[in-house]
């Protein structure tokens, strides 16, 4: 049976917690995907049942035990079929991992710019202070130089809960 993986989440460049949930339509040799999350340097794996017959939805999540696991704020998670097949087909999708980015990282909220925002005005009313670097980190799919930000741009704030 040829393998379907259909990852609706996460998608790429979300921004994740320690326990990252996986989520999509698959079929599967005897109705098992194997996961795996790695920064380049480091990974932790899982497995997720799916069904053996047909085209199924399923859900999963993979738990890192570990804040400091990871060297680099950007993960890959990659599903495949877990027949050993090295030639068989994966779904990989990059994320950005909250818990490297902001200590006690919770979750995140949406912020649209205004004009005469910066980075660390930004930084300043929701962190009390003048560090830009979570906002900038837990944006760097669209964020290439922290000095260019534009009015109307939705930017990811970074929460914790400390």
């Amino acid at each position: 049976m040829p393998v379907t993986l259909d990852i609706q989440q996460p998608q790429p460049f979300d921004l994740v917690g320690p326990t990252i949930l996986i989520a999509g339509n698959a079929t599967a040799f005897e109705g098992t995907l194997s996961i795996r999350v790695s920064d380049g340097h480091d990974e932790f794996n899982a497995i997720a049942m799916v069904g053996a017959l047909g085209l199924r939805q399923f859900q999963a999540s993979i738990a890192v035990p570990e804040i400091n696991a990871f060297r680099l704020d950007r993960l890959f998670v990659t599903l495949a079929d877990d027949t050993g097949n090295a030639d068989g087909p994966t779904a990989i999708v990059p994320v950005l991992f909250g818990p490297r980015i902001l200590p006690g990282y919770d979750g995140w909220q949406p912020y649209t710019v205004r004009p005469g925002d910066t980075l660390t005005k930004i930084a300043q009313a929701h962190y009390g202070n003048s560090d830009f670097q979570p906002i900038f980190r837990a944006n760097a799919h669209v964020l290439s130089d922290p000095d260019v930000i534009f009015p109307g741009q939705v930017l990811r704030i970074p929460r914790a809960d400390l």
